[in-house]
Parts: structure tokens; sequence; C-alpha cells
């Protein structure tokens, strides 16, 4: 609009003109961003819940930009127009002083029409080197994520308020040893707590009897106990959770008896551990055996802790099996069984009503009988022919210490390893990556299992099949619209080849600010994919234009960069400006959100350059190849 006012047409018309002219530019470049952010409506699973309103608010708010850019941006533009003065109004003079404005202006005119053109001339005249620049950027990006420069964490949880502490004894331990142990670490809480500043703590709750996870009970006992903890807003203090929990462990002794003692925090975002890793077979003592050899190898790896499983041993169990003597009187191991069932926990044989209490008779073995081992040794078994045996004389027992629960996956025994990793140590797909390769193939044929991860392991593996289809998708319908854009299927290669450099500048954003990718950085790409295109769309739209004039493609390709160079540098400066505010947030809430903001303003920054200077080189390299294959065919 403001090249037709400038051009001497009236504002009314200069405003409608500038619409007119941009309308299919404008959208095709909200298409576009709304093409690469709609994948993301179709996560699945937790993930896909939790993050759906980010690309939603994104497509509304480019909706609703679009009813103002066409319908009240205009009326705006037109009054403005009407207090502007045109370079060639007769009513400026050069003896008027030159404001700020007019300065900016001219010092913008003189970049752009010297040096920013005797770049563009540069590169066009040296498109082959230009080009070969360009991509080493890229090889050379593509090395550091996969040398490990730049580590990835599906979704770094913000540092939560609540911590718990478990502790288990072996089955049979009094609630008093409990008690006592619950009144030892709560002293070492005080000392952590002093040691570190004080006023760390605001809530402090014992539970004996019962363990936490994720602030609900999950397992009774009297061998178990629990301590649960509120700290103080993590934006209030400076001791981080990881530094807390390591140094109240680090003052807490093992005794004996003692089973298992974990301290973490509670996970925020998508439930599940760090690490969850299911073994299944068909023994459940060889599944046991896997998981310690398994806990112990992740105690040595640097960054883990809270290392657990979901199957804890019980009390001692008699376990028989039927002798040959047995077999041949005809008894089987559920006869047995249900004999010794009635004995020691009796059969119930009347329930009568007394006054308002109703009363059950059962059958059963003496109490005194019932509390002593040796009662085995005296007992008879009843066989199908009605008579009588001592139980030693048809079974062999032996004792073992057994498992409070057994659990089953798919029909299979199965058993969950859980631990936590800290992030600012060790990252988790390293961690998945080494035990793939040399403890777990290990355990499967040492203990005859199978392996397979689960938690956050497997939500990440569920969206990132989902976002690779998404990819497709975003970049198929991206496209289809810059092929409707420019009525060709060349053209829309070449533009969206600015798409990869964008991921170089997203990448090294996050080298230079120190930071993982994560999935919202993900998220970003996405989002930068459309939003670098649309600078293309500005560029090449007019481009076409100057050729439909008659221009030649070196001479339309340069001005069409020295022209387009405002609209570019707004519309991505602008973009960035909106997002500095997020990257300098200090809050620790907001940090899983950095990350993409981060890919969309360094993606965003280095693309801006490289629409400005490559998209003229692979067009005029794209020229070039349609002019000979169209000699070839003629």
């Amino acid at each position: 609009a403001l090249a037709h006012y400038q051009a001497g047409e009236a504002p009314l018309m200069a405003a409608e003109g500038g619409a007119k002219r941009m309308f299919v530019p404008v959208i095709a470049s909200s298409l576009t961003t709304i093409a690469a952010f709609l994948p993301l409506m179709m996560i699945g699973g937790i993930m896909g819940n939790i993050l759906f309103d980010i690309p939603l608010i994104v497509i509304c708010v480019i909706l609703a930009s679009l009813v103002e850019s066409f319908f009240v941006l205009p009326g705006h533009l037109r009054h403005a127009f009407s207090h502007i003065k045109r370079d060639h109004d007769p009513r400026s003079s050069n003896t008027d002083k030159i404001n700020l404005r007019q300065r900016l202006d001219n010092g913008f005119d003189f970049f752009r029409q010297t040096i920013f053109r005797k770049v563009i001339v540069w590169a066009l005249a040296h498109r082959m080197i230009t080009t070969a620049l360009v991509l080493s950027s890229l090889i050379m990006t593509m090395a550091l994520l996969i040398g490990g420069r730049i580590n990835f964490t599906f979704f770094p949880s913000p540092e939560a308020q609540i911590v718990y502490a478990n502790v288990s004894f072996i089955s049979g331990t009094s609630r008093a040893q409990t008690e006592n142990y619950l009144k030892y670490m709560e002293d070492k809480l005080n000392e952590t707590n002093e040691e570190l500043g004080g006023d760390l703590i605001e809530l402090s709750m014992t539970i004996s009897g019962s363990s936490f996870s994720g602030g609900s009970s999950r397992k009774t006992g009297e061998q178990l106990g629990a301590i649960f903890l509120q700290l103080t807003d993590s934006d209030k203090r400076n001791v981080r959770n990881t530094v807390f929990i390591q140094t109240w462990k680090d003052k807490l002794k093992p005794i004996a008896g003692m089973d298992n003692l974990t301290i973490v925090s509670r996970k925020t975002g998508p439930q599940g551990s760090d690490l969850a890793i299911r073994l299944t077979g068909s023994d459940n003592h060889l599944l046991k055996k896997a998981a310690t050899e398994l806990a112990q190898a992740l105690k040595g790896i640097d960054g883990v802790y809270g290392i657990d499983d979901d199957m804890p041993y019980g009390k001692e169990q008699i376990i028989f099996s039927l002798k040959p003597t047995g077999k041949v009187l005809g008894l089987t191991t559920m006869d047995i069984g249900q004999q010794l069932r009635t004995a020691f926990d009796g059969q119930l044989v009347q329930i009568f009503q007394d006054g308002f209490n109703e009363v059950e008779v059962r059958i059963q073995l003496p109490e005194y009988e019932r509390d002593q081992i040796n009662t085995l040794e005296r007992i008879n078994i009843r066989t199908p022919q009605g008579d009588f045996v001592p139980l030693n004389s048809v079974v062999n027992w032996r004792s073992e210490q057994g498992f409070e629960v057994l659990r089953h996956a798919q029909g299979q025994l199965a058993l969950e390893v859980s631990a936590e990793v800290n992030s600012e140590i060790n990252n988790v797909n390293h961690i998945i990556s080494s035990l793939e390769k040399d403890l777990l193939p290990d355990l499967k044929q040492k203990y005859w299992l199978d392996y397979s991860f689960e938690g956050r392991a497997a939500d990440q593996k569920e969206t990132m099949d989902d976002m690779k289809w998404g990819a497709i998708l975003g970049l198929t319908l991206i496209y289809i619209v810059l092929a409707w854009v420019f009525s060709s299927y060349g053209w829309p290669l070449v533009v969206m080849s600015i798409i990869p450099f964008g991921f170089v500048g997203a990448l090294w954003g996050h080298w230079i600010q120190g930071i993982d990718l994560t999935l919202l950085s993900i998220f970003g790409f996405f989002g930068l994919s459309g939003i670098v295109v649309n600078d293309s769309i500005i560029l090449v739209s007019f481009y076409q234009r100057l050729r439909k004039q008659g221009m030649a493609i070196n001479d339309a390709l340069i001005e069409a960069s020295v022209q387009r160079l405002r609209a570019v540098l707004l519309t991505s400066l602008t973009t960035i400006a909106g997002l500095l505010p997020l990257l300098f947030e200090t809050s620790l809430q907001a940090q899983f959100l950095i990350p993409m903001a981060v890919s969309i303003a360094f993606g965003l920054a280095f693309a801006t350059v490289l629409v400005l200077i490559i998209i003229p080189v692979f067009l005029s390299i794209h020229e070039s190849i349609d002019f000979r294959l169209q000699r070839l065919l003629a």
C-alpha cells in the first residue's frame, strides 16, 4: 500500500491497491503456516492432549489476523496516508529539518541500494560457490547433532514443589522399626534444611505403613514408610530439587533389613518415570534377579537416582509339591491346597442371626496350632477314597521368600524397573541407547526374558511416530498451496528448500543457548517451516511480477531481493521481537516453553538472511535448468 501511495495514488486507492496486490501472497503465507501447525493437532496419546491447544490457538490467531489485514487495516492505512508526505511531494523542501524517521529511511535505503545490492549481485554471479557455502553450513549442523553436541530431552518437566521419600524393609519388619527409621529420616531432613539455608520446606508429613507415588498411596504394609514434602516455590529459592534430594540422601545411612530407599520429585506433564524398563518372562525369580542386576547397573550411571521396581519381596512362603505316593493315591495339588486352606483359614459352615449381629461359624484348627510351623508335621490329608494319610507322606515342601504382588502384561509375568535422571548430568536417550547396546541384550539371553521401554520412553516413541507422519502431511499441504500460488510444480520446491536451513539456525540457537532439544523444539520446527516459507512467497511473488513486466531473469532476481528487503525484514523481525520476552523469561515454570521460542527466533533469523540471498540463487539455477530442458525438448 505504501508503494502505491508513493507512486502517486490517492490514499483510498493506495490502501485498496495494496490489499488487492498482497491478497494472494498473504493468503498463501497464512495457509502455509496453518498447514505447518495443523498436523500437530493430530498427535495422539497423552502428549497430544497436553499440547493440542498450542496449534489450535496459533491457527485461530492466523485466521483472525487475515480478517484484520483485509477488512480493518486498509481503513487505517487510508487515514494514515493522508498525514504522510510523498517522497516527491512539492510541499517538502530540502531546507526542512531532517527528522529521525527520515534519517533512518535514508540509512536503510543506502544499505539496500549499495551494500545489499552488491551482495546479491556477487551471490548470483557466483551461485555455485554460494550454494556450496550454504550446504556446508547444513552439513556442519548435522554433525553438531549427530556428534552429541546437542542432546534431546523428550519433555523437561518444570521443577515441582512436591518431593516424597519412600523406604521399605524386608517383609516381617515391625512397625516400630519402620517408625524409628522414619524419625531418623526426619532428623536428617531438618539438618539438610538448615545446611542449605533454611526455609526450604513449607509442609512435611510422615506416614508409616504405606508409600507414595505421585502423591498418592500405592503400597501398604508394616515394613513401609514415607515422608511427603512440599517445598517453597521454586522461583523463591536458590536450591534446586536435585541438590536438595542428593544432600538429604547422602546423610541417610542404610541399616540392616532395609530393602530400598527412594527420594524423588513429583513429575509434572506426562506421567511416568524418566526410565521405565519392563521385563517380561515366565519365572518370577528370574525376573527379580534380572531386575536386581539392572538396578545395580543403573546405580553406576551418573545422574540416575530413585531406582525402584514394582515387585518387592514379601513374606516367606512354603512351597509344596506332590510325592509319587500322593499321585498314586489320586491326590492333586489343588486337593492339598484346599485342605490346607480349610485347616488354617477355615471353612464357613453356617451363618446365623444373634439379635442384631450376624455370626459366622467356621471350622478350622485351633489358634495355637495355626501359629506353629510344626503343625504341618502332624496334619492329615483326606484321600479321594476317604482315607487319611500324614501330609509329609504325600508331599514335599520347602520355604522361600515370596513376593508381595505379581503383575502381568500381555499374558506374561511382568516387572518394571523405574528410575529418574538428572538432566543436568546425563541424558535419558543416551542412557537408553547404552542399555540397549550392552546390558539388556545380555539380560535377555541370561534370564530368558523380553524387555521394553515404558513410561515417557513409550510416550516419546508414540509421539515421534505421529510427528513423522505429521511432517509428511504438513510438507505436502505446503507444496499444494505453493503450487496453487505459483502455478508451477518446480517453484514450490525452490521455496521449500529454505526449510532445512531454518532448522540450521534453530539447532545453532539451542547450542548457543546451551539447552537441549525437546518436544517443544520440534513444535517450533513445525511452525518455523511455515513461517520461513512466508518470506520466500513474498520474494518470489515480486519476482514473478517483474518477469511478467519483461525484466531479465538476473535483473528481476536482484530487484526483487532489493525491493522486498524491507518487507521480509519486517515480517521476520516483528516475529522475533514478539518472542524475545519468552527467550529472556527467568521463571522456572516457563523454562519448558523456551526451546520452542529458540527454534522459531533463531531459525527465522538465520533463514531470513538466506531467503534474501539463497532463494534468488536457487531460482536462478532453477530457471537455467528449466531453460535447458525447454531447449532439449524443442
